[in-house]
């Protein structure tokens, strides 16, 4: 079973990169974030006849999750439950006995802002959503841009950049409390290399002197971690005209 994660900023305007991604690889589920669309006009229309079925949850300009599937999806959530305004950047699901929560978390702005402090308590709520409705001995899936570079081989320069809303201590501590629960980082588990990035700034030529990012995620619980075979990160979308400055990260499981 082969799950992706794709931040593709704005799905009507690269919508022939998810689509060409799609027939090219084949993924059975493909979850996107940033989709920067309200659901009234999320291009369905353009996946009809792809072979794949989806849910999404959006907003106008900002934000926005959809999940692809080529089975079955089932037990939609949208979203936090005390937290309606979220919507946008949560979806769970349940494909092929896996639960998949596919999320977009807050950047954060600055360290000193209100939106930082949005972002640190957006981690406490998502370690206790997870608490609350699942066990870590069941089979979840937690991907997506997680506004995030764990470690300091995760970002280009870690000494310069440290600090930053993406890597922080603050936030370092907010992943780590969540991964606690039972995740474990399935990239990692297969690649121990720095300078592996998904996000490349559109700004300085970062994606040519590749001063880049891991930012996106798949997560796994033990019962998955067990059976995960890979997992890579995928850079041709980057290299198209007109891109994401993120690229997919794909993981594979036998399950």
């Amino acid at each position: 079973m082969k799950v992706a994660s794709f931040n593709v900023n704005s799905i009507r305007s690269r919508l022939e990169v998810v689509l060409g991604w799609l027939a090219q690889h084949q993924p059975d589920v493909l979850c996107v974030q940033e989709t920067k669309v309200q659901d009234v006009d999320f291009p369905g229309e353009a996946f009809e006849g792809s072979g794949y079925e989806y849910v999404f949850k959006g907003q106008k300009s900002y934000n926005g999750v959809a999940t692809f599937s080529k089975s079955e999806i089932t037990k939609v959530e949208f979203g936090f439950a005390d937290e309606p305004k979220d919507e946008a950047r949560l979806i769970k699901c349940e494909i092929k006995g896996i639960v998949i929560v596919n999320t977009y978390v807050p950047q954060g702005y600055m360290p000193e802002s209100e939106k930082f402090e949005y972002k640190l308590k957006w981690f406490k709520r998502l370690g206790q959503y997870f608490k609350k409705n699942f066990k870590p001995s069941d089979p979840v899936l937690w991907v997506g841009d997680f506004n995030i570079a764990p470690e300091a081989r995760d970002v280009y320069d870690p000494d310069g950049l440290l600090g930053h809303v993406c890597f922080h201590p603050e936030v370092h501590k907010a992943l780590k409390k969540v991964m606690e629960w039972g995740f474990a980082d399935v990239f990692r588990m297969h690649c121990k290399e720095a300078e592996q990035y998904s996000f490349w700034d559109y700004r300085m030529n970062a994606f040519r002197r590749n001063l880049g990012w891991r930012l996106d995620h798949i997560m796994a619980t033990k019962p998955l971690a067990k059976k995960s075979v890979a997992c890579t990160i995928d850079k041709e979308p980057r290299y198209v005209e007109k891109p994401s400055d993120h690229t997919p990260i794909i993981a594979e499981f036998d399950w």
